[in-house]
Protein backbone atom coordinates (compact mmCIF):
# COMPACT_ATOMS: atom_id res chain seq x y z
CA UNK A 1 0.00 0.00 0.00
CA UNK A 2 1.37 3.38 -0.99
CA UNK A 3 2.02 6.09 1.52
CA UNK A 4 -0.85 8.19 0.19
CA UNK A 5 -3.29 5.30 0.46
CA UNK A 6 -2.17 4.55 4.01
CA UNK A 7 -2.79 8.15 4.99
CA UNK A 8 -6.18 8.04 3.27
CA UNK A 9 -7.23 4.82 4.98
CA UNK A 10 -6.12 6.15 8.36
CA UNK A 11 -8.03 9.39 7.87
CA UNK A 12 -11.14 7.55 6.65
CA UNK A 13 -10.99 5.07 9.54
CA UNK A 14 -10.64 7.86 12.08
CA UNK A 15 -13.58 9.84 10.72
CA UNK A 16 -15.84 6.81 10.41
CA UNK A 17 -14.97 5.95 13.98
CA UNK A 18 -15.85 9.50 14.92
CA UNK A 19 -19.24 9.17 13.19
CA UNK A 20 -19.92 5.96 15.14
CA UNK A 21 -18.85 7.70 18.35
CA UNK A 22 -21.23 10.56 17.58
CA UNK A 23 -24.10 8.17 17.03
CA UNK A 24 -23.39 6.39 20.34
CA UNK A 25 -23.07 9.69 22.14
CA UNK A 26 -26.51 10.95 21.06
CA UNK A 27 -28.10 7.50 21.22
CA UNK A 28 -26.95 6.56 24.73
CA UNK A 29 -25.31 9.49 26.53
CA UNK A 30 -27.29 12.58 25.47
CA UNK A 31 -30.42 11.52 23.65
CA UNK A 32 -32.04 14.81 24.65
CA UNK A 33 -29.65 16.56 22.25
CA UNK A 34 -31.78 15.18 19.40
CA UNK A 35 -35.11 15.99 21.08
CA UNK A 36 -37.54 17.32 18.54
CA UNK A 37 -35.61 15.88 15.62
CA UNK A 38 -37.34 13.64 13.17
CA UNK A 39 -36.76 9.90 13.59
CA UNK A 40 -33.93 8.49 11.56
CA UNK A 41 -35.22 7.48 8.15
CA UNK A 42 -34.05 6.95 4.62
CA UNK A 43 -33.83 10.67 3.93
CA UNK A 44 -31.56 11.19 6.91
CA UNK A 45 -29.36 8.23 5.93
CA UNK A 46 -29.08 9.47 2.36
CA UNK A 47 -28.26 12.94 3.62
CA UNK A 48 -25.59 11.51 5.96
CA UNK A 49 -23.98 9.37 3.24
CA UNK A 50 -24.02 12.21 0.70
CA UNK A 51 -22.69 14.82 3.12
CA UNK A 52 -20.04 12.51 4.58
CA UNK A 53 -18.87 11.46 1.10
CA UNK A 54 -18.76 15.05 -0.10
CA UNK A 55 -16.76 16.20 2.89
CA UNK A 56 -14.42 13.21 2.68
CA UNK A 57 -13.74 13.79 -1.02
CA UNK A 58 -13.13 17.46 -0.33
CA UNK A 59 -10.73 16.57 2.46
CA UNK A 60 -8.96 14.02 0.25
CA UNK A 61 -8.60 16.60 -2.52
CA UNK A 62 -7.08 19.14 -0.15
CA UNK A 63 -4.83 16.49 1.39
CA UNK A 64 -3.63 15.25 -2.00
CA UNK A 65 -2.76 18.76 -3.13
CA UNK A 66 -0.89 19.32 0.12
CA UNK A 67 1.04 16.04 0.15
CA UNK A 68 1.65 15.59 -3.61
CA UNK A 69 4.92 17.64 -3.76
CA UNK A 70 6.27 15.52 -0.91
CA UNK A 71 5.28 12.21 -2.45
CA UNK A 72 6.71 13.21 -5.82
CA UNK A 73 10.07 14.09 -4.27
CA UNK A 74 11.98 10.96 -5.31
CA UNK A 75 14.87 11.62 -2.95
CA UNK A 76 16.29 14.22 -0.67
CA UNK A 77 15.09 17.76 -1.02
CA UNK A 78 17.90 19.74 -2.57
CA UNK A 79 18.27 23.48 -3.05
CA UNK A 80 15.92 23.69 -6.00
CA UNK A 81 13.40 26.57 -6.09
CA UNK A 82 10.60 26.07 -3.60
CA UNK A 83 12.49 23.43 -1.60
CA UNK A 84 12.34 25.51 1.59
CA UNK A 85 8.53 25.67 1.57
CA UNK A 86 8.31 21.95 0.76
CA UNK A 87 10.59 21.20 3.73
CA UNK A 88 8.35 23.13 6.06
CA UNK A 89 5.30 21.44 4.62
CA UNK A 90 6.88 18.01 5.09
CA UNK A 91 7.16 18.60 8.84
CA UNK A 92 3.56 19.80 9.16
CA UNK A 93 1.76 16.89 7.48
CA UNK A 94 0.38 15.21 10.67
CA UNK A 95 -0.68 18.56 12.16
CA UNK A 96 -2.26 19.58 8.86
CA UNK A 97 -4.27 16.36 8.59
CA UNK A 98 -5.42 16.67 12.22
CA UNK A 99 -6.48 20.29 11.80
CA UNK A 100 -8.20 19.46 8.51
CA UNK A 101 -10.20 16.71 10.18
CA UNK A 102 -11.14 18.99 13.08
CA UNK A 103 -12.22 21.65 10.59
CA UNK A 104 -14.37 19.09 8.81
CA UNK A 105 -16.02 18.19 12.11
CA UNK A 106 -16.76 21.85 12.77
CA UNK A 107 -18.29 22.06 9.31
CA UNK A 108 -20.23 18.85 9.99
CA UNK A 109 -21.58 20.35 13.20
CA UNK A 110 -22.85 23.34 11.24
CA UNK A 111 -24.43 21.07 8.62
CA UNK A 112 -26.10 18.60 11.00
CA UNK A 113 -26.99 20.88 13.90
CA UNK A 114 -27.97 23.99 11.96
CA UNK A 115 -28.56 23.48 8.23
CA UNK A 116 -30.33 20.13 8.35
CA UNK A 117 -32.63 21.14 11.27
CA UNK A 118 -33.47 24.37 9.44
CA UNK A 119 -34.39 22.39 6.34
CA UNK A 120 -36.61 20.02 8.35
CA UNK A 121 -38.08 22.72 10.60
CA UNK A 122 -36.62 21.21 13.82
CA UNK A 123 -34.00 23.86 14.65
CA UNK A 124 -33.64 25.02 18.25
CA UNK A 125 -30.64 26.98 19.65
CA UNK A 126 -30.32 24.66 22.66
CA UNK A 127 -30.39 21.56 20.46
CA UNK A 128 -27.85 23.07 18.04
CA UNK A 129 -25.52 23.88 20.93
CA UNK A 130 -25.75 20.39 22.43
CA UNK A 131 -25.24 18.72 19.07
CA UNK A 132 -22.26 20.96 18.28
CA UNK A 133 -20.71 20.09 21.67
CA UNK A 134 -21.04 16.37 20.99
CA UNK A 135 -19.72 16.56 17.43
CA UNK A 136 -16.88 19.06 17.85
CA UNK A 137 -15.69 18.75 21.44
CA UNK A 138 -16.26 15.01 21.87
CA UNK A 139 -15.89 13.36 18.46
CA UNK A 140 -13.88 16.05 16.67
CA UNK A 141 -11.11 16.33 19.26
CA UNK A 142 -10.74 12.55 19.64
CA UNK A 143 -10.61 12.07 15.86
CA UNK A 144 -8.09 14.92 15.45
CA UNK A 145 -5.84 13.45 18.17
CA UNK A 146 -6.10 9.96 16.64
CA UNK A 147 -5.31 11.21 13.14
CA UNK A 148 -2.38 13.31 14.33
CA UNK A 149 -0.73 10.50 16.29
CA UNK A 150 -1.41 7.72 13.76
CA UNK A 151 -0.43 9.68 10.65
CA UNK A 152 2.67 10.92 12.45
CA UNK A 153 3.85 7.32 12.80
CA UNK A 154 3.21 6.68 9.11
CA UNK A 155 4.82 9.93 7.97
CA UNK A 156 7.95 9.32 10.01
CA UNK A 157 8.86 6.60 7.51
CA UNK A 158 9.07 9.27 4.83
CA UNK A 159 11.01 11.96 6.68
CA UNK A 160 14.44 10.22 6.62
CA UNK A 161 14.16 10.06 2.81
CA UNK A 162 13.36 13.76 2.55
CA UNK A 163 15.93 14.74 5.16
CA UNK A 164 18.81 12.23 4.87
CA UNK A 165 21.11 14.61 6.73
CA UNK A 166 18.61 14.86 9.57
CA UNK A 167 18.51 18.66 9.37
CA UNK A 168 14.83 18.99 10.27
CA UNK A 169 15.44 22.04 12.45
CA UNK A 170 16.80 23.95 9.46
CA UNK A 171 13.43 23.72 7.70
CA UNK A 172 12.03 26.46 9.92
CA UNK A 173 8.72 24.74 10.65
CA UNK A 174 6.98 25.37 14.00
CA UNK A 175 8.07 22.89 16.65
CA UNK A 176 5.57 20.80 18.59
CA UNK A 177 7.55 20.08 21.71
CA UNK A 178 7.25 16.82 23.59
CA UNK A 179 5.96 18.60 26.68
CA UNK A 180 3.24 20.38 24.70
CA UNK A 181 2.22 17.14 23.00
CA UNK A 182 1.92 15.23 26.27
CA UNK A 183 0.18 18.06 28.13
CA UNK A 184 -2.47 18.41 25.40
CA UNK A 185 -3.03 14.65 25.31
CA UNK A 186 -3.27 14.34 29.10
CA UNK A 187 -5.70 17.25 29.27
CA UNK A 188 -7.77 15.67 26.51
CA UNK A 189 -7.86 12.31 28.26
CA UNK A 190 -8.59 13.94 31.60
CA UNK A 191 -11.13 16.63 30.74
CA UNK A 192 -13.09 14.98 27.93
CA UNK A 193 -14.28 11.89 29.89
CA UNK A 194 -15.25 14.12 32.81
CA UNK A 195 -17.21 16.44 30.52
CA UNK A 196 -19.03 13.57 28.81
CA UNK A 197 -19.77 11.92 32.15
CA UNK A 198 -21.09 15.21 33.49
CA UNK A 199 -23.39 15.61 30.49
CA UNK A 200 -24.74 12.08 30.84
CA UNK A 201 -25.30 12.56 34.58
CA UNK A 202 -26.96 15.97 34.23
CA UNK A 203 -29.31 14.70 31.51
CA UNK A 204 -30.51 11.88 33.72
CA UNK A 205 -30.62 14.07 36.81
CA UNK A 206 -32.95 16.44 34.98
CA UNK A 207 -35.03 13.46 33.94
CA UNK A 208 -35.23 12.31 37.56
CA UNK A 209 -36.69 15.65 38.66
CA UNK A 210 -39.96 14.98 36.85
CA UNK A 211 -39.94 11.20 36.89
CA UNK A 212 -42.60 9.12 38.61
CA UNK A 213 -41.56 6.44 41.12
CA UNK A 214 -41.93 3.70 38.53
CA UNK A 215 -39.44 5.39 36.15
CA UNK A 216 -36.99 6.32 38.87
CA UNK A 217 -35.41 2.89 39.16
CA UNK A 218 -35.16 2.53 35.38
CA UNK A 219 -33.36 5.86 35.06
CA UNK A 220 -30.89 4.98 37.82
CA UNK A 221 -30.16 1.59 36.23
CA UNK A 222 -29.68 3.31 32.88
CA UNK A 223 -27.26 5.78 34.47
CA UNK A 224 -25.25 2.90 35.95
CA UNK A 225 -25.06 1.17 32.54
CA UNK A 226 -24.11 4.41 30.82
CA UNK A 227 -21.39 5.13 33.37
CA UNK A 228 -19.98 1.62 32.99
CA UNK A 229 -20.04 1.85 29.19
CA UNK A 230 -18.50 5.31 29.29
CA UNK A 231 -15.75 4.15 31.64
CA UNK A 232 -14.98 1.13 29.43
CA UNK A 233 -14.98 3.18 26.23
CA UNK A 234 -12.90 5.91 27.86
CA UNK A 235 -10.29 3.41 29.01
CA UNK A 236 -10.05 1.83 25.54
CA UNK A 237 -9.76 5.20 23.79
CA UNK A 238 -7.29 6.44 26.39
CA UNK A 239 -5.13 3.33 26.01
CA UNK A 240 -5.11 3.69 22.24
CA UNK A 241 -4.20 7.36 22.24
CA UNK A 242 -1.71 6.89 25.06
CA UNK A 243 -0.11 4.04 23.12
CA UNK A 244 0.35 6.27 20.09
CA UNK A 245 1.77 9.07 22.24
CA UNK A 246 4.11 6.73 24.11
CA UNK A 247 5.27 5.18 20.86
CA UNK A 248 6.00 8.59 19.38
CA UNK A 249 8.44 9.15 22.26
CA UNK A 250 9.69 5.64 23.00
CA UNK A 251 10.50 4.55 19.45
CA UNK A 252 12.92 7.43 18.69
CA UNK A 253 14.55 6.83 22.07
CA UNK A 254 14.97 3.11 21.27
CA UNK A 255 16.50 4.00 17.91
CA UNK A 256 18.88 6.40 19.62
CA UNK A 257 19.74 3.79 22.24
CA UNK A 258 20.50 1.21 19.54
CA UNK A 259 22.64 3.70 17.63
CA UNK A 260 24.57 4.57 20.80
CA UNK A 261 25.18 0.88 21.43
CA UNK A 262 26.65 0.52 17.92
CA UNK A 263 28.94 3.47 18.50
CA UNK A 264 29.98 1.92 21.80
CA UNK A 265 30.99 -1.20 19.87
CA UNK A 266 33.14 0.89 17.53
CA UNK A 267 30.76 1.24 14.58
CA UNK A 268 30.95 4.85 13.41
CA UNK A 269 28.95 4.61 10.17
CA UNK A 270 25.66 4.51 12.09
CA UNK A 271 23.05 7.23 11.52
CA UNK A 272 20.15 7.69 13.92
CA UNK A 273 16.95 8.56 12.01
CA UNK A 274 15.68 12.06 12.78
CA UNK A 275 11.91 11.67 12.54
CA UNK A 276 10.51 14.59 14.50
CA UNK A 277 10.96 18.32 14.83
CA UNK A 278 11.00 18.36 18.62
CA UNK A 279 13.48 17.76 21.44
CA UNK A 280 13.84 14.11 20.46
CA UNK A 281 14.68 15.12 16.91
CA UNK A 282 17.18 17.68 18.19
CA UNK A 283 18.85 14.99 20.33
CA UNK A 284 19.04 12.59 17.37
CA UNK A 285 20.41 15.35 15.15
CA UNK A 286 23.02 16.22 17.77
CA UNK A 287 23.95 12.55 18.07
CA UNK A 288 24.49 12.31 14.31
CA UNK A 289 26.68 15.43 14.38
CA UNK A 290 28.69 13.92 17.23
CA UNK A 291 29.18 10.64 15.35
CA UNK A 292 30.13 12.57 12.21
CA UNK A 293 32.80 14.33 14.27
CA UNK A 294 34.03 10.99 15.57
CA UNK A 295 34.16 9.64 12.00
CA UNK A 296 36.14 12.67 10.88
CA UNK A 297 38.50 12.30 13.81
CA UNK A 298 38.96 8.60 13.08
CA UNK A 299 39.55 9.37 9.41
CA UNK A 300 42.19 11.93 10.36
CA UNK A 301 43.67 9.41 12.76
CA UNK A 302 43.85 6.73 10.06
CA UNK A 303 45.22 9.23 7.54
CA UNK A 304 47.81 10.40 10.03
CA UNK A 305 48.74 6.77 10.57
CA UNK A 306 49.83 6.60 6.94
CA UNK A 307 52.58 9.11 7.65
CA UNK A 308 53.80 7.84 10.99
CA UNK A 309 53.75 4.55 12.80
CA UNK A 310 50.59 3.77 14.77
CA UNK A 311 52.53 4.10 18.02
CA UNK A 312 53.83 7.55 17.09
CA UNK A 313 50.39 8.57 15.84
CA UNK A 314 48.72 7.59 19.08
CA UNK A 315 51.32 9.43 21.13
CA UNK A 316 50.88 12.62 19.11
CA UNK A 317 47.07 12.50 19.20
CA UNK A 318 47.13 11.81 22.93
CA UNK A 319 49.22 14.96 23.46
CA UNK A 320 52.21 13.10 24.86
CA UNK A 321 54.54 14.14 22.02
CA UNK A 322 55.93 17.67 21.94
CA UNK A 323 55.64 19.30 18.50
CA UNK A 324 56.34 22.90 19.51
CA UNK A 325 60.08 22.51 19.05
CA UNK A 326 63.11 21.65 21.17
CA UNK A 327 66.42 19.89 21.22
CA UNK A 328 66.20 16.14 20.87
CA UNK A 329 68.66 13.27 20.80
CA UNK A 330 67.71 11.31 17.67
CA UNK A 331 69.03 9.08 14.93
CA UNK A 332 68.61 10.26 11.34
CA UNK A 333 68.45 7.96 8.32
CA UNK A 334 68.89 8.99 4.70
CA UNK A 335 68.33 6.66 1.76
CA UNK A 336 69.04 7.50 -1.86
CA UNK A 337 68.58 5.53 -5.09
CA UNK A 338 71.65 4.95 -7.23
CA UNK A 339 71.81 5.80 -10.97
CA UNK A 340 68.39 7.44 -10.64
CA UNK A 341 68.75 10.05 -13.42
CA UNK A 342 69.84 7.63 -16.22
CA UNK A 343 67.05 5.26 -15.23
CA UNK A 344 64.44 8.02 -15.37
CA UNK A 345 65.65 9.21 -18.77
CA UNK A 346 65.57 5.71 -20.25
CA UNK A 347 62.24 4.55 -18.81
CA UNK A 348 58.62 5.50 -19.54
CA UNK A 349 57.19 8.05 -17.12
CA UNK A 350 54.39 5.73 -16.01
CA UNK A 351 56.88 3.00 -15.16
CA UNK A 352 59.07 5.43 -13.21
CA UNK A 353 56.15 6.68 -11.14
CA UNK A 354 54.84 3.17 -10.46
CA UNK A 355 58.32 1.90 -9.50
CA UNK A 356 58.98 4.86 -7.21
CA UNK A 357 55.63 4.45 -5.49
CA UNK A 358 56.28 0.75 -4.92
CA UNK A 359 59.80 1.46 -3.65
CA UNK A 360 58.72 4.25 -1.31
CA UNK A 361 55.85 2.12 0.00
CA UNK A 362 58.23 -0.69 0.93
CA UNK A 363 60.77 1.64 2.52
CA UNK A 364 58.13 3.58 4.42
CA UNK A 365 56.67 0.34 5.76
CA UNK A 366 60.10 -0.77 6.97
CA UNK A 367 60.75 2.57 8.71
CA UNK A 368 57.34 2.71 10.37
CA UNK A 369 57.54 -0.93 11.43
CA UNK A 370 60.66 -0.05 13.41
CA UNK A 371 59.21 3.04 15.10
CA UNK A 372 60.55 5.65 12.69
CA UNK A 373 58.97 8.67 11.06
CA UNK A 374 59.46 9.52 7.38
CA UNK A 375 59.97 13.26 7.31
CA UNK A 376 59.97 13.73 3.56
CA UNK A 377 60.51 12.19 0.14
CA UNK A 378 62.86 14.37 -1.92
CA UNK A 379 62.99 13.10 -5.48
CA UNK A 380 64.47 9.65 -4.99
CA UNK A 381 65.72 10.35 -1.45
CA UNK A 382 64.12 9.47 1.90
CA UNK A 383 64.70 11.33 5.16
CA UNK A 384 63.57 9.60 8.34
CA UNK A 385 64.05 10.10 12.07
CA UNK A 386 64.00 7.76 15.06
CA UNK A 387 63.42 9.05 18.60
CA UNK A 388 61.18 11.96 17.61
CA UNK A 389 58.57 13.24 18.01
CA UNK A 390 58.17 10.42 20.57
CA UNK A 391 61.34 9.94 22.59
CA UNK A 392 62.84 6.46 22.59
CA UNK A 393 66.11 5.49 24.21
CA UNK A 394 66.69 2.79 21.58
CA UNK A 395 66.44 5.14 18.59
CA UNK A 396 69.84 4.00 17.26
CA UNK A 397 68.83 0.33 17.31
CA UNK A 398 65.54 1.21 15.62
CA UNK A 399 67.33 3.02 12.79
CA UNK A 400 69.80 0.16 12.17
CA UNK A 401 67.01 -2.43 12.23
CA UNK A 402 65.02 -0.30 9.83
CA UNK A 403 67.98 -0.08 7.44
CA UNK A 404 68.36 -3.87 7.43
CA UNK A 405 64.62 -4.25 6.86
CA UNK A 406 64.78 -1.74 4.00
CA UNK A 407 67.59 -3.67 2.37
CA UNK A 408 65.71 -6.96 2.70
CA UNK A 409 62.59 -5.43 1.17
CA UNK A 410 64.61 -3.97 -1.70
CA UNK A 411 66.09 -7.38 -2.47
CA UNK A 412 62.62 -8.94 -2.48
CA UNK A 413 61.32 -6.20 -4.75
CA UNK A 414 64.24 -6.63 -7.11
CA UNK A 415 63.47 -10.32 -7.41
CA UNK A 416 60.03 -9.38 -8.71
CA UNK A 417 61.45 -6.73 -11.04
CA UNK A 418 64.03 -9.17 -12.35
CA UNK A 419 61.31 -11.72 -13.09
CA UNK A 420 59.36 -9.14 -15.09
CA UNK A 421 62.38 -7.89 -17.04
CA UNK A 422 62.69 -4.56 -15.24
CA UNK A 423 65.86 -2.84 -14.13
CA UNK A 424 66.84 -3.62 -10.54
CA UNK A 425 67.04 -0.74 -8.06
CA UNK A 426 69.98 0.02 -5.80
CA UNK A 427 70.22 2.43 -2.92
CA UNK A 428 72.60 3.69 -0.28
CA UNK A 429 71.64 4.32 3.35
CA UNK A 430 73.39 6.59 5.82
CA UNK A 431 72.70 6.64 9.58
CA UNK A 432 73.91 9.12 12.19
CA UNK A 433 72.88 10.06 15.74
CA UNK A 434 73.09 13.46 17.36
CA UNK A 435 71.34 16.49 18.77
CA UNK A 436 68.88 18.37 16.55
CA UNK A 437 66.16 20.97 16.85
CA UNK A 438 62.87 19.21 16.09
CA UNK A 439 59.41 20.70 15.72
CA UNK A 440 56.71 21.99 13.42
CA UNK A 441 58.39 24.28 10.92
CA UNK A 442 56.86 26.14 8.00
CA UNK A 443 54.60 29.03 7.08
CA UNK A 444 51.36 30.14 8.74
CA UNK A 445 49.35 28.17 6.19
CA UNK A 446 51.48 25.06 5.84
CA UNK A 447 53.77 23.33 8.30
CA UNK A 448 55.66 20.07 8.59
CA UNK A 449 57.60 18.26 11.27
CA UNK A 450 61.26 18.82 10.46
CA UNK A 451 64.77 18.54 11.92
CA UNK A 452 67.40 21.27 11.93
CA UNK A 453 71.02 20.83 12.93
CA UNK A 454 74.47 19.60 11.99
CA UNK A 455 73.49 15.98 12.68
CA UNK A 456 71.01 16.11 9.80
CA UNK A 457 73.64 17.36 7.36
CA UNK A 458 76.15 14.78 8.53
CA UNK A 459 73.68 11.93 8.08
CA UNK A 460 73.13 13.07 4.48
CA UNK A 461 76.90 13.26 3.88
CA UNK A 462 77.38 9.74 5.29
CA UNK A 463 74.74 8.43 2.93
CA UNK A 464 76.68 9.91 0.01
CA UNK A 465 79.85 8.08 1.13
CA UNK A 466 78.29 4.80 0.02
CA UNK A 467 79.25 5.74 -3.53
CA UNK A 468 82.92 6.14 -2.56
CA UNK A 469 83.11 2.98 -0.47
CA UNK A 470 80.88 0.84 -2.69
CA UNK A 471 78.72 -0.02 0.31
CA UNK A 472 74.98 -0.15 0.86
CA UNK A 473 74.56 0.87 4.53
CA UNK A 474 76.92 3.16 6.46
CA UNK A 475 76.63 3.85 10.19
CA UNK A 476 78.47 6.64 11.98
CA UNK A 477 80.60 6.02 15.04
CA UNK A 478 78.15 8.09 17.12
CA UNK A 479 75.33 5.71 16.22
CA UNK A 480 77.45 2.59 16.73
CA UNK A 481 78.29 3.76 20.26
CA UNK A 482 74.59 3.93 21.14
CA UNK A 483 73.68 0.46 19.89
CA UNK A 484 72.59 -2.13 22.41
CA UNK A 485 72.10 -4.87 19.80
CA UNK A 486 75.10 -6.54 18.23
CA UNK A 487 75.45 -6.19 14.45
CA UNK A 488 78.20 -7.31 12.14
CA UNK A 489 79.94 -4.07 11.13
CA UNK A 490 83.14 -3.41 9.26
CA UNK A 491 85.20 -0.41 10.21
CA UNK A 492 86.15 1.87 7.34
CA UNK A 493 88.81 4.56 7.20
CA UNK A 494 87.79 7.78 8.89
CA UNK A 495 86.91 10.44 6.36
CA UNK A 496 86.52 14.17 6.11
CA UNK A 497 83.13 15.40 4.99
CA UNK A 498 82.06 18.79 3.75
CA UNK A 499 81.34 21.25 6.52
CA UNK A 500 83.33 19.45 9.25
CA UNK A 501 86.96 19.84 10.30
CA UNK A 502 87.21 16.54 12.18
CA UNK A 503 87.19 13.17 10.54
CA UNK A 504 84.09 11.03 10.85
CA UNK A 505 84.16 7.38 11.84
CA UNK A 506 81.97 5.21 9.63
CA UNK A 507 81.12 1.52 9.63
CA UNK A 508 79.71 -0.66 6.88
CA UNK A 509 76.70 -2.67 7.98
CA UNK A 510 76.97 -6.07 6.29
Amino acid sequence: MTLTNRLTVTTLTGNLGGALLTYCYFRFLDPAGLAGSAPVGWSELVFFVAAFSLMFMLGRLVTTRWVRPLIEAAGALGDQPGAASVRRRALMVPAFLAMLSLSMWVAAAVVWSVLFPLLTGNFTPAGALRQSFGMVFVSGTIVAAFIFLSTEQIWRERLPQLFPRGDLAAAGAPRLRVRTRLVVLFLLLGILPMAVLSVATLVRANTLLGADPESFDAIIRNLIVVDAALATTGVLVALRLAGYAAGSVAKPLRQLQAAMAQVGEGTLDVVCPVVSNDELGAVAEGFNLMVAGLREREQLRETFGKYVSPQVRDEILAGRAALAGGQREVTILFADLRDFTPWVESSPATEVVASLNAYFSDMDAAIRANGGLVLQFIGDEIEAVFGAPVANARHADQAVNAALDMQARLLAGNAVRRATGKVELRHGIGIHSGTVVAGNIGSSSRMSYALVGDAVNLASRIQSLNKSFGTRILVSGATRALLSDQHAMRALPAVLVKGRAAEVEVYALD
